[in-house]
Parts: structure tokens; C-alpha cells; sequence
């Protein structure tokens, strides 16, 4: 089975991709108007792309598919982690230990 990739934007023409000088044109116009940093890139958007779906609870191998990746190492390499959703993280032993102490509370 070939793999048939999904364009997010299409281009001047049905089924094909939008160009990627017209992306890179696209976002740096945008950054200036926003004032953001001019190091970002259209790349960054793919990067936090990935890391929001991540820290929304996508399955990373849903995640390595939606970016065309062939290794799962490529796609942790996108995926960066903020301290925030590492801290939402709770062992089950944790959980056993909450889910005990609310039950003795609601008696």
C-alpha cells in the first residue's frame, strides 16, 4: 500500500499541496504583523502541532501517522513536552490512594 499523504492546505490546484514558498511567504507575514519571533518557521507550526496533540492526550502513534513518520523515534524527536503536562501525570498507586482517601471522605 503507498502512502498517500493528507495536505492540511491545498494548493493553486485540487490535490495538491500548497506550495511551500507560498507557506514560508504566509508565515512570515503573519509573524511580522504579530510581532512574534522572526526564527519561527512553518516547521514550528508542525512542532507545536504535535505537542498539542500530545498533551491532549493523542496517542503518539496517531501522531507519528498524521506526520508521515515511518520511525517512532522521529516523532518524539517533534513532540516536546511542556512541565505542565507532566505534572497532570499521577501513578496508579497515586490514583489508588486518592480514589481511597475521596471514599472515606464521602462517609
Amino acid at each position: 500500500m503507498k502512502y498517500k499523504p493528507i495536505h492540511v492546505f491545498e494548493g493553486q490546484f485540487a490535490g495538491e499541496p500548497y506550495s511551500v514558498g507560498s507557506a514560508q511567504s504566509v508565515m512570515r507575514q503573519a509573524l511580522k504583523k504579530s510581532g512574534l519571533s522572526k526564527s519561527d518557521t512553518v516547521h514550528t507550526l508542525r512542532h507545536s502541532f504535535a505537542t498539542h496533540l500530545l498533551e491532549n492526550g493523542t496517542d503518539i502513534r496517531y501522531i507519528q501517522k498524521f506526520l508521515g513518520h515511518v520511525s517512532i523515534k522521529t516523532t518524539t524527536i517533534y513532540t516536546h513536552i511542556s512541565k505542565i503536562a507532566t505534572d497532570k501525570i499521577l501513578s496508579p498507586l497515586d490514583r489508588l490512594v486518592d480514589e481511597n482517601n475521596k471514599k472515606k471522605l464521602n462517609e
